[in-house]
């Protein structure tokens, strides 16, 4: 009769050593196989994906912003924010941790627009990658730089964020999810679309309208909010925009490029702020000034010849 005690070894598939099994109990059992290197191996990557996703959960609840759309964008597709700052130290770290709390796998680009300020210092402590350009460029110089930035590393999508603080970071998920769904090339976050909110001055809103009303009559499509920086471009866009890009009034232009390159684009309503800091690019005493020149360079832009993409 045998040892119930007894520890019986067993000889492990082509190797000359003994695997320990549990001792045998008396009676009658189910056959107890051994926990051997490879199991364990299996055993600690299966627990070790098993808190990746509640943790990855647990960051999406807590964010509110648990959406189907988010998880499988962050596996298939890389992401950039690109936040032009001139002087924003006021602002800009506060834009980044935003970014960072609802969208922790995204990746941040502040191009540091030439400030005498402490933005680029700001910027990096936020955890931020940093394009410190020489001398400031204006709006549409930073922008390209983060757009050839975003194309030389590969990125699928690149998203335009205003480091004054205007733009709630959250509201990204919606850019994406228009992007996505109906299968654009940009999608533009709109003040105009329903009532979110603050929509800028009187006289802004006028010069707005009038934009407006060129554009959509230019590109064949109603553009609500043709100045909005708050955009999501994709890997054809970003592409363009790396190469051909406008640097005095970008925002409206662009909108013109895309049109002329057969690219599309369309609006989704989002809440913005007014800014918090920094300086604004466009006075109230150069509003009319403003206007005019633009709808010459809006003009200037339709019959110009588009670049030819690959």
């Amino acid at each position: 009769m045998q040892d119930a005690s007894k520890e019986y070894r067993l000889m492990e598939p082509g190797k000359g050593s003994l695997l320990p099994l549990a001792p045998l109990p008396s009676h009658r059992f189910s056959p107890i196989y051994p926990l051997t290197d490879v199991n364990l191996k299996l055993l600690q990557s299966f627990f070790q994906s098993l808190f990746y996703l509640f943790r990855l959960a647990f960051n999406l609840i807590k964010s509110n912003n648990f959406d189907k759309n988010t998880l499988v964008m962050e596996k298939e597709q890389t992401i950039l924010v690109i936040i032009p700052a001139y002087n924003e130290e006021g602002s800009v770290e506060k834009v980044v941790k935003e970014i960072h709390l609802h969208y922790p796998y995204i990746d941040i680009l502040v191009v540091n627009d030439g400030s005498t300020d402490l933005t680029s210092e700001r910027g990096r402590a936020s955890g931020a990658i940093v394009l410190d350009l020489p001398y400031n460029l204006g709006i549409g110089g930073a922008m390209q730089a983060g757009y050839q930035y975003a194309y030389h590393k590969g990125y699928d999508i690149a998203i335009q964020v205003d480091g004054d603080a205007q733009h709630d970071p959250k509201e990204i998920g919606k850019l994406l999810k228009t992007l996505e769904e109906n299968k654009l090339d940009m999608s533009i976050g709109s003040r105009f679309i329903g009532d979110l909110g603050y929509r800028s001055s009187m006289m802004r809103r006028v010069g707005i309208s009038i934009f407006s009303k060129v554009i959509s009559i230019i590109v064949r499509q109603k553009i609500t909010d043709p100045t909005s920086g708050f955009r999501a471009a994709n890997r054809k866009a970003i592409q363009l925009f790396a190469v051909d890009y406008p640097q005095d009034y970008p925002e409206p232009e662009v909108l013109v490029l895309l049109h002329q390159c057969r690219l599309t684009m369309g609006e989704v309503p989002v809440e913005m702020s007014e800014r918090s800091s920094g300086e604004s690019s466009i006075t109230k005493i150069r509003s009319i000034y403003y206007m005019v020149k633009v709808l010459l360079a809006i003009f200037v832009d339709y019959f110009k010849k588009p670049p030819l993409l690959e």
